[in-house]
């Protein structure tokens, strides 16, 4: 990332054990910790009985993994807890969050990812959460158009896991549906 030391600009700078940046010149030393980043499984309950619920999934406007299935959400923003960055991206992304206090979503798991972005990779941190939206349905949405294009509501039985954007968002998907057929 760094080709010159931020503080005395010598070449002498060298990221080590892949999280570390030290200037062998003047000390300078840069933690490039893991980013925070926030999902949401969103689940409508079937309507009818012997119906399916439908899961909401994102379509990616913008690399990386453009045009590819997501989960609304988004990075934890200096000072923010989890809960008030997942009820802010909601609304950012969706124009809709559930009627319910930011406490009320259960948390749901939590992997390590990766995001690669202009040419740096990211480690990420992604927690994800649970909300049930009965009745939520596109014409409820207002999607950030720079962010998303578009939204679907899929059934478990029509998700295909090579469409997911990130490792991080397929795995919770497969966790997700593990637990509902325990239950």
């Amino acid at each position: 990332m760094f080709k010159y030391c931020p503080a005395c600009a010598s070449q002498a700078i060298r990221f080590e054990d892949g999280k570390v940046f030290r200037c062998a010149d003047c000390g300078f030393v840069y933690y490039h910790n893991i980013a925070a980043a926030v999902g949401c499984v969103i689940s409508v309950p079937p309507a009818l009985a012997g119906e399916e619920e439908r899961l909401l999934f994102l379509v990616r406007a913008k690399e990386p993994a453009k045009g590819k299935l997501d989960l609304p959400g988004g990075f934890v923003d200096p000072g923010e807890g989890a809960l008030s960055a997942l009820s802010r991206e909601l609304r950012e992304e969706l124009g809709w969050a559930p009627e319910i206090p930011a406490d009320a979503y259960d948390f749901f798991a939590s992997f390590p990812n990766e995001y690669p972005y202009k040419g740096i990779l990211y480690n990420t941190c992604d927690m994800f959460f649970y909300a049930r939206a009965p009745g939520l349905g596109e014409a409820d949405l207002t999607l950030q158009k720079s962010e998303i294009a578009g939204a679907r509501f899929l059934r478990p039985s029509e998700i295909c896991f090579e469409d997911m954007a990130f490792d991080s968002t397929s795995r919770t998907i497969k966790a997700y549906l593990a637990l509902k057929e325990k239950n």
